[in-house]
């Protein structure tokens, strides 16, 4: 039987704005700067796949 392995996403894993400033304090935490950029990405991937903020001025929209 073959097994099957998918890649790791950490943005599936950052599901609230509460998740995703933890993870960058964490990171922060480390000061390695490659990590911290890394980090950084990772977070505007999850808030991408959550879609806009409904909370910010315009929906979230770009004006």
């Amino acid at each position: 039987m073959e097994v099957k392995f998918s890649r790791y996403n950490t943005a599936d894993y950052l599901k609230t704005e509460d998740d995703i400033a933890a993870y960058i304090d964490a990171v922060m935490e480390d000061g390695d700067p490659a990590l911290i950029a890394a980090a950084l990405g990772d977070a505007a991937r999850a808030r991408n796949l959550r879609g806009p903020d409904k909370t910010l001025p315009g929906g979230g929209k770009q004006p």
